[in-house]
């Protein structure tokens, strides 16, 4: 696994170097939209709603609508003023009973590993936890915004479990809770005695997310039974070229262009010709209809040669 952020537990005058680990990763098997007909993928384009036109990154700011349809937008100068958490300290608050904390606060996972010279203090904290029942609530910074989250013991690691902010959580709306229901004690005996029927030890190893494991089954199959073909590679459109490709391309060009003239000029200085250079085996436009003018010209000068020979004698055989 990969460090994705590094500080230290503080909680009185104790500090704890820590790195932050992701505790959890999707499973799930990812699709990629494409033509049928020929695999291509599906690229979507952002487009405005009011012009229809095509959007840049750069166009795109933030908008809030208010309950009254006002439109509010916030471009990067406003998003930078707005103040930014920062530091590598998850400051301990304050303890308290592990049974107090409801799971539907409950985030993302994260695993705390102590550096090397903290391995005791991270070990005093465990089982200090662990021994009083608490967990601790702390405070940090995590990708610029302050988060809420508690610290819990899992086996010999200290997890890190971010928590949703009291008004993330919707309050259940459902009137129908609120009728009076009779139930006999037989039917509650009755329920109470299929659970216990029911019980066991949770073992999460037991389960299996059957549906990603069909759709794998699914992938092999195919590609076991030569149901493959290559991936296509995608061709840019001549209209839709890399614009720092093209940067490079005419910079090169200038160079070159340059190199070339400065040599011209330092040789016409030094009395020297310039060099002769293959000509190119498809010539300009302009270098192939040259030789066509002159031998245009040549010929009408030997038709006018005859001609003004052929004027004389002529004459010659009029006045004998």
């Amino acid at each position: 696994m990969r460090a994705m952020w590094s500080g230290a537990v503080s909680f009185g005058l104790v500090s704890v170097p820590i790195k932050l680990y992701s505790a959890t990763t999707n499973h799930d098997i990812r699709f990629h939209q494409v033509h049928g007909a020929d695999g291509g993928r599906i690229r979507y384009k952002r487009t405005c709603t009011v012009c229809g036109e095509v959007v840049e990154y750069a166009d795109i700011v933030k908008g809030y609508e208010t309950e009254d349809g006002e439109l509010i937008t916030l471009d990067e100068a406003d998003l930078d003023s707005l103040p930014v958490a920062s530091g590598h300290e998850i400051d301990v608050v304050e303890f308290v009973p592990a049974d107090q904390i409801d799971p539907l606060l409950f985030d993302k996972s994260y695993y705390l590993e102590p550096e090397t010279k903290a391995a005791k203090p991270y070990a005093l904290l465990r089982e200090a936890l662990a021994e009083t029942d608490r967990m601790a609530i702390v405070r940090f910074a995590l990708r610029q915004r302050e988060s809420l989250a508690l610290l819990r013991v899992r086996d010999k690691t200290i997890v890190l479990q971010t928590m949703l902010w009291p008004d993330e959580v919707r309050e259940p709306d459902f009137d129908i809770l609120e009728q009076d229901i009779e139930l006999r004690p037989q039917e509650r005996q009755m329920a109470a005695s299929l659970i216990e029927s029911m019980g066991a030890d949770f073992d999460p190893t037991e389960f299996h997310d059957e549906y990603r494991d069909a759709v794998v089954e699914l992938i092999e199959s195919k590609k076991e039974h030569g149901d493959t073909k290559p991936a296509p590679v995608e061709q840019k459109r001549e209209d839709e070229g890399d614009s720092m490709t093209d940067l490079l391309s005419a910079l090169q060009a200038s160079v070159e262009a340059a190199r070339g003239s400065s040599g011209k000029k330092a040789a016409t200085r030094a009395g020297a010709q310039p060099q002769e250079t293959e000509e190119p085996e498809e010539k300009p436009a302009r270098a192939r209809k040259a030789p066509a003018r002159a031998s245009t010209r040549r010929k009408k000068a030997d038709e006018d040669k005859d001609e003004a020979e052929k004027k004389p004698a002529t004459r010659k055989r009029r006045t004998a």
